[in-house]
């Protein structure tokens, strides 16, 4: 068979395996992997770790706020950071706001993705589900290939009460359908920031304080108690700490089918961060908060015993200076009226990498399982994403692991004007990122000009297959 390109003589990396070996590579997808492929185009890994793609299943780009704001991450530039740092496919949030159906901003994000440089599939935002959306809409958003929805238990305007949670998860029981959540508990956080505004406490430092680990570890629970009341799987998002994936961990025993995830935030920074002098603490601000030193080592306790085992991103970027992003309250405004999010696209892999497999936490095939395998096997795209393998898309990822790089914010190539990772160390970074079989970056350069990324329809996933267990074998979601 001819290729019209081979990458030769790398270590090819999967969640199982690594071995020398060439890649040949037709059209967009991988035809074979052996020894002594041969094509006019040669791509030289020797030396090099070759690794399928990253995948970024927690990211907001373009996303339409209910003030009418807009995320300052475009899908163009996004896919600059994404590539940059070895990510091959997205996967944002397309909102939904109360007294609003679903339909009043879908064709509207769906045009604004349908530009995206970037392959990409779509997490459904529920805030509102009233009886209409769940019967009519969501039908036919799953049916579209959206197969995971976000609940927030959390944030004004997001949040959702126990019982519209429920519903939601009925609903997504009969659609096969996936249900992320967003952990933190709502009056908790609002009776403590009252109670802190009340004390004087207005700087970024009292964001954590409003919303320390227990409430965190509540909602979890919570979360956990009621999926398993319905017998509907779960993904938590931005585990920030080994208290709370100790809630995941108690439900997996039992058999419960949960999951969950953390971030690079959580691994390197600490809420001491939001104690810069000045406003500079609102860059570090997110939710759920930075947690102190010491807390990274749950995490990877987790990691390690498969009870978190996705490391997104969670990029949520607002500017730090300009009108528009951390400051759009005010220069003065207090903790409660600043955007929280932190950016991070590019930085994903690097960190991971670095304070994983460098360190000797993890193995370099874990790597691949936490940002690519099992990210593409729960949200419904594997087979084509997620591993390299003959049939798969060529999204491919040259990788140094003995680089040292310094992190700064030019590296992330993001629309953000800070990067909160700005000065750390890591050793590990890609040199060329493939997506399709088109080279995209090359030792930082990113060309992608006039590309456009696919929308993938989400298959069913094996991880949203209910256990056919209720308690007391009365199945409440059959008949809501």
């Amino acid at each position: 068979m001819s290729y019209d390109t081979v990458i030769r003589g790398g270590t090819v990396v999967t969640a199982g395996d690594s071995i020398v070996a060439d890649i040949g590579i037709k059209g967009e997808t991988i035809a074979a992997i052996g020894l002594g492929l041969d094509s006019a185009r040669v791509i030289d890994a020797t030396g090099l770790l070759v690794l399928p793609g990253g995948i970024d299943s927690h990211c907001h780009v373009e996303q339409l706020e209910a003030d009418g704001s807009i995320h300052e991450e475009t899908f163009a530039t996004a896919a600059r950071s994404a590539f940059a740092g070895g990510t091959t496919t997205l996967i944002p949030f397309s909102p939904q706001f109360k007294g609003e159906p679903i339909a009043a901003h879908a064709r509207d994000y769906a045009a604004r993705a349908a530009r995206s440089p970037i392959d990409y599939t779509l997490h459904q935002i529920i805030t509102d589900p009233t009886e209409a959306v769940l019967l009519e809409e969501l039908p036919a958003v799953v049916a579209r290939g959206t197969r995971s929805l976000k609940m927030f238990l959390t944030y004004d305007p997001f949040h959702v009460t126990d019982g519209e949670y429920l519903d939601v998860l009925a609903a997504a029981k009969r659609l096969g359908a996936m249900v992320c959540v967003h952990c933190e508990n709502y009056d908790a956080i609002r009776w403590r920031s009252k109670a802190l505004l009340r004390a004087g406490h207005l700087e970024p430092a009292s964001h954590a304080l409003s919303r320390p680990r227990v409430v965190e570890r509540e909602a979890t629970h919570r979360a956990i108690a009621l999926a398993e009341l319905v017998d509907q799987p779960i993904h938590i998002f931005h585990v920030s700490c080994g208290e709370v994936a100790e809630e995941i961990a108690r439900a997996q025993a039992r058999g419960v089918k949960v999951t969950g995830e953390t971030c690079p935030q959580y691994l390197v920074l600490t809420a001491a961060e939001m104690a810069r002098p000045g406003r500079e603490g609102a860059k570090f601000m997110c939710s759920p908060s930075l947690r102190d030193a010491g807390d990274a080592e749950g995490l990877w306790a987790a990691i390690r015993a498969g009870t978190l085992d996705i490391i997104s991103s969670d990029h949520c970027g607002y500017s730090f200076e300009g009108p528009h992003g951390k400051a759009i309250s005010g220069a003065d405004a207090d903790f409660t009226r600043i955007p929280n999010g932190v950016p991070g696209l590019a930085a994903r892999m690097a960190i991971t990498f670095s304070e994983g497999v460098a360190k000797g936490r993890i193995s370099v095939n874990d790597f691949v399982k936490l940002t690519a395998t099992t990210p593409a096997r729960r949200f419904g795209l594997y087979g084509r994403k997620g591993s390299v393998a003959p049939g798969f898309d060529a999204d491919l990822v040259l990788w140094d692991a003995s680089r040292c790089m310094t992190l700064t914010n030019v590296l992330m190539q993001h629309a953000i004007d800070y990067s909160p990772y700005e000065g750390l160390s890591v050793t590990g970074w890609p040199v060329l990122t493939m997506a399709r079989g088109q080279v995209v970056m090359e030792e930082g350069v990113v060309t992608f000009a006039g590309r456009r990324g696919c929308f993938l329809p989400a298959d069913p996933s094996p991880d949203a297959k209910p256990r056919s267990i209720v308690p007391d074998g009365f199945d409440a979601a059959l008949v809501s």
